[in-house]
C-alpha cells in the first residue's frame, strides 16, 4: 500500500470541546481500565468534598444504580445555575462542556479544593454514554441531560426545591472503558477514607444492582485518630495514646495522627485536600524530617543516645502507623491523577508543626518516649545485622550461579518472554512441570507456608529456605540490593490452591514481595493465577467453574442429568492437561495482576492475616473469601 508522505497544514487537527478527552482519555484519568473507571467516581466525589471543606456540605451519597450508572449527590450550595456573561450559557453547562472551567481558579468560590484543573466534571461528561445533572438552588430544581458530552437541551427548571445541593448521574461509556462494572469494595475503601479525613461528615454508599444490594454509612467523629486506631486494631501498640496534631498555619491546616506498634513495618498515608498522594511529596518529606529530628533530639537530651549516635529515618519509622492530612489553598499536584504534592512551603510548615508537637509530647510523656527510642535503637541494631547478613547472603545466595535444585527452569533466556509459577507443594509442582510449556514457563514448588515476614526481620527471612530459593530463582536481589535489570522472569505468578490455606500462602507471598521486593509489584511483574474450583463433565464435554455462581450458571445451561461435578481440593488433584487448559495456557487462563493500589489496600488484611491468633485469621479468610481473592480490603 503506498504511503502518503505529504505533510502540510491539512494534517494539523484542532480538537474542539471535549474531543481531546475522548481521543486521549488516558491523559485525563490515567487509564481506561478498572482504575480509570473508578477515577470518574473520585472526580465527582472530590467536588462534593470541596463543598464540605468550605463548610457548606455535611452529607455525601453515592449510589450504584440498577442499570449500572452511578449517582453522586451532596447537600452543598449547588453548582451556580445563572448564565455566564462571557460564554452565554449556564454555569452548569460551562462546567460540564468546557475543559479548565470551574470555580477553583481564584475567583473566590473555593478557598481550599482538591480539584485544580477544572476538568473533573467535563471529563466525566465526555467519557459517559449519558449524564444527568440536577441542581437544587434558590428554591428551584434544575435539570439537564447530556449524551457523550453534548447537551440535549439547555438547563431547565423542572420543579421547586426546599433543599440545596448537586446530584450527578452518569453511565460510563463502554466504548471507552475496558469494563463499566463498578467495584463496591473499591468505592467503599475511598469513601471510608473521605469520612475519616473529614470528621463529622456523613458519607453514604448504596448498591442497587440485583443480587448485590447493600448499603453502608460512614461517619467518624474521631477523624484521623480513629483512622490510625483502626489500622492498629489487630496489633499490639507501644503506647495506647495516639499522638494527634491539628494546627492551622498561614499555609493552611495540618492534621496528623501517629501511633506505634510492635511490628517491623512502616505504614504512612499522606493526603492533600483529601487526595491520597500515594507518591508522597513535600508534606510527607517534612513529616519524615521532623519525626527523625524530634526522636534524635530527645534521645540525646535524655541521655539515651550518646552524642555520636544517630538514628536513621528507617529506624524511627519502624512500626509506625501515621496519617498525615494537609489542606492548603493552592496545591500543586503532579498530573491530573494527583499522586504527589509539590508545594515547597508545605515541607517546612509540616516539619515545624509536627516537630513542635512531638517535642511537647515527649516532654509530657517521658516513659513512652523512652520506650519508643529504645525500640528505634533495637531497629537500628537489627538493620545493621541485616546489612551484614545481606553481605554474607550476597556472597552465597545472591551471587551464586547455581539455581535452586527444585526449580524447573525454562529454555528461553530472554526475561521478557519468560514467566515463573510459584506452586504450592511438590505434588502440584510435579503436575505443573508436566503441563507447562517448557519453552517459556518455569516452575518453582514451595513447601508449605513461607516465613511470615510481617513478624520477622530481614535477617531471619534470609535464613528461610523457601525465600532463599525465590531470591536465587528471580536473580534480582532483595531490599536495598534489588536490581530489576537482573530479573530473570517478566511475570511472577502465584499459583496456589483455591481454598483457605491457598489464600493464606498467597498473602504470605505478596507480603514478602510488598516488604522486600516492592518494585516487582510497582512495575507490574506479580500475578495471581486463578485455578477453577469445579470441573463439570457431561459425556465428553468438560467445563470449568471458578466460583459457586459459575457452577450454578453452567448447570442451568446444560441441565443436571448425566452431569458429574468434581470439586478440586488442590492443584495436585488436576492432571497436567487440565492444569494447562484452565490455569497455565496464556490464551485461556485467568490471572489477576497485582498493583500497588491493591498492595496498599491490602495493608489491613496483612495485619489481620498475619496475627498471632490462628482462629481469628482463619475466620477472617473464610468470611472475606472474595476480598482475599481480589486483594481488595
Amino acid at each position: 500500500m503506498p504511503v502518503n508522505n505529504t505533510y502540510s497544514e491539512e494534517n494539523i487537527q484542532v480538537l474542539e470541546g471535549l474531543e481531546p478527552v475522548r481521543k486521549r482519555p488516558g491523559m485525563y484519568i490515567g487509564s481506561t481500565d478498572e482504575r480509570g473507571l473508578h477515577h470518574l467516581a473520585v472526580e465527582i466525589v472530590d467536588n462534593s468534598i470541596d463543598e464540605a471543606l468550605q463548610g457548606y456540605c455535611d452529607t455525601i451519597s453515592i449510589t450504584i444504580n440498577q442499570d449500572g450508572s452511578l449517582t453522586v449527590g451532596d447537600n452543598g450550595r449547588g453548582i451556580p445555575c445563572g448564565i455566564h456573561k462571557k460564554e452565554g450559557i449556564s454555569a452548569v453547562e460551562l462546567c460540564l462542556t468546557k475543559l479548565h472551567a470551574g470555580g477553583k481558579f481564584g475567583g473566590g468560590g473555593y478557598k481550599i479544593s482538591g480539584g485544580l484543573h477544572g476538568v473533573g466534571l467535563s471529563v466525566v461528561n465526555a467519557l459517559s454514554t449519558w449524564l444527568v445533572v440536577e441542581v437544587d438552588q434558590d428554591g428551584k430544581h434544575h435539570y439537564q441531560k447530556y449524551n457523550r458530552g453534548v447537551p440535549e437541551d439547555r438547563l431547565a427548571v423542572t420543579a421547586s426545591a426546599e433543599r440545596t445541593g448537586t446530584s450527578v448521574t452518569f453511565m460510563p461509556d463502554a466504548e471507552i472503558f475496558e469494563t463499566v462494572d463498578w467495584d463496591y469494595d473499591r468505592l467503599r475503601s475511598r469513601l471510608r477514607e473521605v469520612a475519616y479525613l473529614n470528621k463529622g461528615i456523613t458519607v453514604k454508599l448504596q448498591d442497587q444492582r440485583d443480587g448485590r444490594k447493600r448499603a453502608e454509612t460512614f461517619c467518624y467523629e474521631g477523624g484521623l485518630a480513629e483512622f490510625v486506631e483502626n489500622f492498629n486494631k489487630t496489633k499490639q501498640t507501644i503506647f495506647d495514646q495516639t499522638i494527634y496534631i491539628d494546627k492551622v498555619v498561614k499555609e493552611g491546616q495540618i492534621e496528623c495522627a501517629i501511633q506505634y506498634n510492635d511490628s517491623y513495618s512502616e505504614v504512612i498515608h499522606a493526603y492533600a485536600n483529601n487526595i491520597n498522594t500515594e507518591e508522597g511529596g513535600t508534606h510527607l518529606d517534612g513529616f519524615k524530617t521532623a519525626l527523625t529530628k524530634a526522636i534524635n533530639d530527645y534521645g540525646k537530651k535524655s541521655g539515651i543516645l550518646k552524642d555520636d549516635e544517630k538514628l536513621s529515618g528507617e529506624d524511627v519509622r519502624e512500626g509506625i502507623t501515621a496519617i498525615l492530612s494537609v489542606k492548603l489553598e493552592n496545591p500543586q499536584f503532579e498530573g491530573q491523577t494527583k499522586t504527589k504534592l509539590g508545594n515547597s512551603e508545605m515541607r517546612s510548615a509540616v516539619s515545624k508543626a509536627v516537630g513542635e508537637a512531638l517535642d511537647m509530647f515527649f516532654e509530657e510523656h517521658p516513659k513512652q518516649a523512652k520506650e519508643l527510642i529504645l525500640k528505634c535503637i533495637t531497629a537500628q541494631r537489627a538493620r545493621n545485622a541485616a546489612r551484614k547478613a545481606r553481605e554474607l547472603t550476597r556472597k552465597g545466595v545472591l551471587e551464586s550461579s547455581a539455581l535452586p535444585g527444585k526449580l524447573a527452569d525454562c529454555q528461553d533466556k530472554d526475561p521478557a518472554n519468560c514467566e515463573i509459577y510459584l506452586v504450592e507443594g511438590d505434588s502440584a509442582g510435579g503436575t505443573a512441570k508436566q503441563g507447562r510449556d517448557r519453552r517459556f514457563q518455569a516452575i518453582l514448588p514451595l513447601r508449605g507456608k513461607i516465613l511470615n515476614v510481617e513478624k520477622a526481620r530481614l535477617t531471619k527471612a534470609l535464613e528461610n529456605e523457601e525465600i532463599k530459593a525465590m531470591i536465587t530463582a528471580f536473580g534480582c536481589g532483595i531490599s536495598d540490593d534489588f536490581d530489576e535489570s537482573k530479573l530473570r522472569y517478566n511475570r511472577i505468578i502465584c499459583m496456589t490452591d483455591a481454598d483457605v490455606d491457598g489464600s493464606h500462602i498467597r498473602i504470605l507471598l505478596l507480603t514478602f514481595f510488598f516488604r522486600y521486593m516492592r518494585p516487582l509489584i510497582e512495575k507490574g511483574h506479580v500475578y495471581i493465577a486463578q485455578p477453577p474450583l469445579y470441573k463439570i463433565a457431561r459425556g465428553k464435554t468438560e467445563r470449568y467453574a471458578f466460583t459457586d455462581e459459575q457452577r450454578d450458571k453452567i448447570l442451568e445451561e446444560i441441565g443436571t442429568k448425566g452431569v458429574e461435578i468434581s470439586r478440586y481440593k488442590g492443584l495436585g488433584e488436576m492432571n497436567s492437561e487440565q492444569l494447562w487448559t484452565t490455569t497455565m495456557n496464556p490464551e485461556t487462563r485467568t490471572m489477576l495482576q497485582v498493583g500497588m493500589e491493591d498492595a496498599y489496600q491490602a495493608d489491613e488484611m496483612f495485619s489481620t492475616l498475619m496475627g498471632e491468633n490462628p482462629e481469628l485469621r482463619r475466620e477472617f479468610i473464610v468470611q472475606n473469601a472474595n476480598l482475599v481473592e481480589e486483594l481488595d480490603v
